[in-house]
């Protein structure tokens, strides 16, 4: 198989490759290293490579193929891990001088479980200082690119994985999710990614109150191979008290059971967030599609004021809890921008957070009630194309002034309920830059978000698109 091809075979396809003896995972894992190789420097994906150790990995895992031993359902598959996830042995930093050269001394959860499940990590993806923004760069590794548009952000804060799944350094990626850090640069990189219900995915540790906000999960090429990593990934862990008991659901199989019937709804704007006119468009052409699954599709929204403030109370505020003790000593070498954000959640009182809980409240109560009428919810995943490198937020989206979340408004509130959410690419601006189309569940409807996202990508299929790298 040539290398190129090699490298973009889906995970899925992969699989079966390697158990049918097709291919080896050392033939796999040398292709994607010599393309992350070449490509990396470009794109600064990738902030910790451990080649030698995906090498050996990849020799013993041909060895069990060989000797007809057991094998895992990602059995010789490359993952990338996000740099806010700990993983045993290979460094990790959270994007700061913090924890520049930190190693530890156990795996996360999600990190175990692709271990177990035969997956060979490639090592640790770029992201913004501690995952503060919705852009990827930081004062140790330096800013990631996109792959379409070397001159834009491939969005953050898991944009380092994002940026490597699309240009084919492996077929699956680790992020994280506490704002839209796995939609945002899925969305930007033209690739898919889940946000699942919160506590689906175990998630270790977790700090300071965004426990209550971040998830874990897949960032891929195509849904069916989010699905099989979610088979991997999905269940408890006695690390996180949130997390939720097993639900026995195959992932893979229920991605294929289509959507036919289901009542769908589709806002552009949530009633009142600004979007630019191109990607409204775009996005609104892709929900329509969902006709074409065999789909009602209405325009329709839960109806709530902006959650702005309360979000930036609640993440704000984790982040000073977690950080606020580190500024005296720190304050000149963390990310201007993350010493904003401290300085701002330090403003906060407990009064402030239990309100803004009380809202988060408020705000799941308008959803049930709309997914009693409703089975899904379809937005543009973002407001506005990707930023270039080196601006962090929109000051103006569709002639309108906006907040720093002004960019990510139809991802963060999702984050408040917990409910699971996916971005599927749905077309690209006239300037080539990708756009995302964002699917919400109610809460647990992690396999139905799945269903629909697959009856999505069969009849607007997207894989096939490469970004001009080579």
């Amino acid at each position: 198989m040539d290398a190129a091809e090699a490298c973009y075979l889906p995970a899925v396809e992969m699989a079966a490759a390697i158990r049918s003896k097709k291919i080896s995972p050392v033939e796999v894992v040398d292709a994607v290293l010599a393309r992350l190789d070449r490509l990396n420097p470009t794109l600064n994906a990738f902030c910790t490579v451990t080649a030698d150790a995906a090498r050996a990995s990849a020799r013993e895992a041909e060895a069990a193929v060989m000797r007809g031993g057991t094998l895992g359902m990602l059995h010789g598959i490359p993952v990338s891990i996000k740099d806010l996830v700990m993983t045993k042995g290979i460094r990790t930093t959270w994007g700061s001088r913090l924890y520049e050269h930190f190693v530890p001394d156990e795996d996360a959860p999600v990190v175990e479980r692709l271990r177990q499940a035969g997956a060979i990590v490639l090592g640790k993806t770029n992201t913004p200082e501690f995952g503060f923004k919705g852009v990827t760069d930081n004062p140790v590794f330096g800013p990631s690119r996109n792959p379409w548009s070397l001159a834009h952000t491939p969005g953050g804060s898991s944009g380092g994985g994002a940026a490597a799944v699309a240009a084919g350094l492996g077929p699956l990626a680790v992020g994280t999710d506490g704002g839209g850090s796995i939609r945002i640069p899925c969305s930007c990189c033209g690739i898919f990614g889940l946000k699942p219900t919160l506590g689906r995915v175990a998630a270790a540790p977790v700090y300071g109150g965004l426990e209550t906000l971040s998830h874990t999960g897949p960032m891929t090429r195509t849904v069916r191979d989010a699905a099989l990593m979610m088979n991997a990934i999905a269940g408890p862990d006695p690390r996180d008290l949130g997390s939720l008991p097993g639900d026995g659901i195959d992932y893979l199989a229920e991605a294929g059971r289509g959507v036919a019937g289901l009542r769908v709804a589709w806002t552009p704007d949530w009633g009142y967030a600004p979007v630019d006119p191109e990607t409204r468009r775009i996005a609104e052409a892709g929900a329509r599609r969902f006709a074409d699954t065999g789909c009602r599709v209405d325009e329709a929204h839960p109806g709530f004021p902006s959650p702005e403030e309360p979000f930036t109370i609640v993440f704000a505020g984790s982040m000073a809890a977690r950080l606020a003790d580190k500024l005296p000593e720190w304050r000149g070498r963390f990310d201007p921008g993350l010493v904003e954000v401290l300085e701002h959640g330090m403003r906060f009182s407990a009064v402030d957070f239990v309100n803004a809980a009380n809202w988060r409240r408020t705000l799941g109560e308008a959803f049930r009630r709309f997914f009693a009428r409703y089975d899904l919810l379809l937005t543009p995943t973002l407001a506005a194309p990707p930023l270039p490198v080196g601006v962090n937020h929109y000051e103006e989206i569709g002639g309108r002034k906006v907040g720093r979340p002004g960019w990510f408004a139809f991802t963060y509130p999702i984050n408040m309920t917990g409910f699971p959410a996916a971005t599927v690419p749905c077309g690209f601006t006239s300037d080539g830059l990708p756009v995302g189309l964002q699917i919400i569940g109610p809460r647990l409807a992690d396999a139905l978000v799945l269903r629909a996202a697959a009856a999505f990508e069969a009849v607007a299929p997207w894989a096939g698109k490469r970004p001009p790298l080579g």
